[in-house]
């Protein structure tokens, strides 16, 4: 079958579902067309080896790849970002339709006017994936976006999902809010992310890697992803501070994203000896890293519209087998008690997160290790690659023929 996918987020960015379904689907004997960006996410830089064009092809794991130029924007601004959406769909839009041959199907991830366009003119049914709400997003208490945009937002998120063959989303809670917006529920599936595991799994530890990050001999309290509003990292710094008299426990934050440098200068002016910063990391690394945790942390900011969420890294985490410290509320909160793969508290609450830490600290490290090792039984059972890739190579197997 031949596949367009069409995301602005691709590899080697630390988006991995995009990439993982068209390796997975090439492996499976599809022919797989990428539309995507330049990769710049989550720095807002260009990454090097790229540089601002107008298109650029590439040919990654079996998979053909098309780069097309849009607004690089690393700002919090929510008018921004949405510009830089919008720039990336026009553009993907007019190329895939003056470069691309005839797809099957087309599968959009968050970004589906282009799929709209180029399915209408290339009669091929499209398959959009749901992983935010964009105007609930935008008016979501880490943003905020003015009524007129609002507007155009919601016109736009109701057309993308009445033109769709079928539509995709990660929990029951977004299945629940799209069938109130007029979506019928045999259009709708939830699939849930997950992680790839060839990259994320259980590894000896890398002691020469351990000794250089400074993360030997240390309780190593381990976050890796975004560092953005919605994660809220401040209240790390706040719990660090509140154990700074407790030997040997460092908090790690590995990753980047629009508060980091915030965040890093805020640590330095409090002298909060037990906070390490670690940059990005690919994928392929983060296994490594992930080795020398002794609980590995989960934080959103409390807001309704990240309740019915459940972060891609979650699965990363599941998978590596790790104890999970997760300070949320919502469907991943339920996830992570449901099978025992960590501790739930409330999200924002310093005092919260460092007593969770100090459990942690106070339990054997073989308790810890069979809580990880619960996540690591959950993961494999029901969050791999392989397993729910399936589950999109049917849907398309029955839009395919469908005329948008």
């Amino acid at each position: 079958m031949k596949i367009l996918i069409i995301s602005l987020w691709y590899y080697p960015e630390p988006v991995g579902k995009p990439h993982d379904l068209a390796v997975e689907l090439v492996k499976r004997g599809h022919q797989v067309t990428v539309i995507t960006g330049f990769p710049n996410y989550p720095s807002g830089q260009i990454y090097p080896g790229y540089r601002s064009q107008l298109l650029r092809w590439e040919t990654i794991d079996g998979v053909r790849v098309l780069r097309v130029a849009h607004m690089v924007d690393r700002s919090r601004s929510a008018v921004r970002r949405i510009l830089s959406y919008m720039s990336f769909s026009f553009i993907a839009t007019v190329l895939g339709v003056l470069l691309l041959e005839q797809p099957e199907v087309i599968w959009t991830y968050q970004i589906g006017l282009p799929g709209i366009a180029i399915g209408a003119l290339k009669s091929a049914p499209l398959i959009h994936e749901v992983q935010d709400l964009w105007p609930d997003w935008g008016r979501s208490a880490t943003n905020g976006i003015s009524g007129w945009l609002n507007r155009i937002l919601m016109a736009q998120e109701k057309l993308i999902y009445r033109r769709a063959a079928a539509v995709t989303t990660i929990t029951d809670g977004f299945r629940s809010i799209l069938l109130t917006r007029g979506i019928t529920a045999d259009k709708i599936e939830v699939i849930p992310n997950w992680a790839n595991d060839e990259h994320f799994r259980p590894v000896d530890r890398d002691m020469a890697l351990g000794i250089r990050e400074g993360l030997v001999d240390r309780f190593n309290v381990i976050y890796g992803g975004n560092i953005g509003a919605a994660q809220g990292l401040d209240v790390v710094l706040e719990a660090a501070d509140l154990l700074q008299e407790v030997q040997n426990i460092q908090f790690t934050i590995i990753g980047d994203g629009v508060e980091r440098n915030e965040l890093v200068e805020r640590a330095r002016s409090k002298d909060l000896k037990n906070v390490r910063f670690i940059g990005s990391r690919s994928p392929d690394q983060m296994a490594q890293y992930f080795a020398f945790a002794d609980v590995l942390l989960l934080h959103l900011v409390q807001d309704p519209a990240y309740e019915i969420t459940i972060p891609s890294k979650t699965y990363a985490y599941l998978a590596s087998g790790r104890p999970i410290l997760a300070a949320a509320q919502g469907d991943v909160a339920d996830l992570i008690e449901k099978i025992g793969a960590g501790v739930v508290c409330a999200s924002q609450d310093p005092q919260a997160l460092a007593d969770v830490v100090r459990y942690f600290l106070s339990i054997s490290r073989d308790e810890r290790e069979a809580i990880g090792q619960a996540g690591r039984n959950a993961f494999l059972a029901n969050f791999t690659r392989s397993q729910l890739v399936t589950r999109y190579e049917m849907i398309a197997n029955r839009v395919r023929g469908l005329a948008i």
